[in-house]
């Protein structure tokens, strides 16, 4: 069985607090979500918690590795709670729709650098860039590429 919020947070070290249980609950629910994004659902379920709050929590989370943090170019940093394997990720050029794509190699990077510069490389971050099926369609206000 997977362990719940709580039992994660105390797995990490960290206090079990009314917002981190709902951060990592909320993201569990909604993940490739923007900080504003948790905030307003975290505000759903707890009523007041502050944008800073939030922000923290998932910063420390991040740290120890219960939030992973993704920063499409050009879009908002995004927080999920998979963790620990080696997924990538494709990303809507227009509207940032996020979805998770599984590695082809397990856990083990998909890429290897021409030159590894003395690293030892045990991840690869591959975002994968184009337009999801809602925006294929052209909106009324445009015309499609000829």
């Amino acid at each position: 069985m997977t362990p719940g919020p709580r039992e994660l947070l105390g797995e990490a070290g960290l206090r079990i607090t009314a917002p981190r249980l709902a951060v990592l609950e909320w993201l569990a629910d909604h993940p490739h979500a923007t900080a504003d994004q948790v905030a307003e659902g975290v505000r759903r379920r707890l009523g007041t918690v502050s944008t800073q709050a939030v922000y923290d929590v998932l910063n420390t989370c991040s740290r120890v590795k219960l939030v992973r943090r993704i920063e499409p170019a050009g879009h908002p940093a995004r927080f999920e709670t998979r963790t620990g394997d080696n997924h990538h990720h494709l990303v809507c050029r227009r509207c940032g729709r996020t979805v998770d794509v599984d590695c082809v190699h397990g856990a083990a990077p998909c890429l290897e650098p021409s030159d590894a510069a003395g690293f030892t490389v045990d991840e690869a971050e591959v975002t994968f860039w184009g337009l999801c099926g809602d925006c294929q369609v052209p909106r009324q206000d445009e015309e499609l590429p000829a």
